[in-house]
């Protein structure tokens, strides 16, 4: 029974209908919850919230279940650890932190005492039961895939963009500051105006006034046309080499019962 329910509430092996709607159910009650969580910021009937409530007391409930059943089958899940240090790693893995940080709001207040302003803070921790997502959907993981593939261009190309905000910074800073001190305060001021350049946003609140300021400007406004558009690039090529790599697995499967090809 114990490894039953393992392989029910892990991620849907091709043909298991139980482990399936599991997924499904799960993944509508994270749905659930993240529609009430936007709900909650209206102005709502009483009625209204009593069943917002009775939600999220319910779906919580069934979280910290599923929880405590993962913990109690991590030994199927790290198969060559013992009992409690399976449960130990998986206790400290990324997606069973998310998943104690998705239901500890409905225990704190329980435990100790907050006050109202405290304890909204401490509900929006609900909005991490979305990243229970992950566990069921590869969408992520593919993301995730693909940031570390090409970390070490990505890094490359955010230090290059990260240098020249600095020295556009410092070289407004000295430009503008005689000019406009009320503007451009600090290096901080003008660090904000140079990333709101250079990604093309352009809030208008801090802007040059001087020659020299407005050249620089314009130089850094084509600059960060061109720079920002390399970390894109990187990360789009990484998407199209993991839809390349998943379509080369898929040749190694049987189209028909699914089984992999020697």
């Amino acid at each position: 029974m114990k490894k039953r329910i393992f392989e029910i509430i892990q991620s849907a092996n091709t043909g298991d209908i139980a482990s399936k709607i599991f997924d499904l159910f799960i993944m509508l009650l994270v749905i659930i919850n993240s529609i009430t969580i936007m709900i909650d910021t209206f102005s709502l009937p009483q009625n209204f919230k009593t069943t917002i409530r009775i939600i999220d007391t319910s779906t919580s409930i069934i979280f910290s279940i599923e929880y405590a059943l993962r913990i109690w089958t991590a030994p199927f899940l790290f198969p060559n650890k013992s009992n409690t240090k399976a449960r130990i790693r998986y206790i400290f893995s990324f997606m069973a932190i998310i998943d104690l940080l998705a239901i500890l709001p409905f225990y704190l207040p329980m435990l100790i005492p907050f006050n109202l302003k405290s304890l909204r803070l401490l509900r929006l921790t609900r909005l991490l039961r979305i990243f229970k997502m992950n566990r069921y959907t590869n969408a992520l993981y593919k993301v995730g895939a693909v940031f570390k593939a090409k970390a070490s261009q990505l890094i490359s190309s955010m230090l290059v963009v990260v240098m020249l905000i600095i020295l556009s910074s410092i070289l407004m800073f000295n430009i503008e500051n005689t000019a406009q001190p009320e503007a451009f305060t600090n290096i901080f001021d003008s660090m904000w105006w140079a990333v709101a350049t250079f990604t093309t946003v352009g809030y208008g609140d801090i802007y040059p006034i001087t020659v020299a300021g407005k050249l620089l400007s314009t130089i850094i406004a084509f600059l960060g046309i061109g720079l920002v558009a390399v970390p894109t690039g990187i990360i789009s090529a990484g998407f199209v080499e993991q839809i390349d790599k998943h379509d080369d697995d898929k040749k190694h499967y049987c189209p028909y019962c699914g089984k992999r090809l020697d």
